[in-house]
């Protein structure tokens, strides 16, 4: 069994910057690709970036690329998501992901593990 247990999350004004950190614990040698998702009041839960293993590839979401950067560190088992640009739309449950297959992907059901989330918000 994995754990993933995420941080970092908080309120902030727009324009501003938070840094989401994901550490993994357990059978962590189970894990490959990771990912960010998050979820909204009243709204599904969408990707948001995902990363393999070796980091080669990372995929986003186009409401946040260039504003996000997903990155990981393997010796630490920890995954973070480095938000700029923060809007008030952005505001949400972030979870993070892990999945047993190798690669990335956009796909929420591909993913084995999940954290319990971290709420961020962003205010106008």
């Amino acid at each position: 069994q994995v754990q993933l247990v995420e941080s970092g999350g908080g309120l902030v004004q727009a324009g501003g910057s938070l840094r989401l950190s994901c550490a993994a614990s357990g059978r962590t040698d189970n894990t490959n690709g990771m990912g960010w998702f998050r979820q909204a009041p009243g709204k599904e839960r969408e990707f948001v970036a995902t990363i393999s293993w070796g980091s080669s590839v990372r995929y986003y979401a186009d409401s946040v690329k260039g504003r996000f950067t997903i990155s990981r560190d393997n010796a630490k088992y920890t995954v973070f998501l480095q938000m700029n640009s923060l809007k008030p739309e952005d505001t949400a449950v972030y979870y993070c992901a892990a999945r047993i297959s190798y690669g990335s992907s956009r796909d929420a059901h591909e993913y084995d593990y999940w954290g319990q989330g971290t709420q961020v918000t962003v205010s106008s």
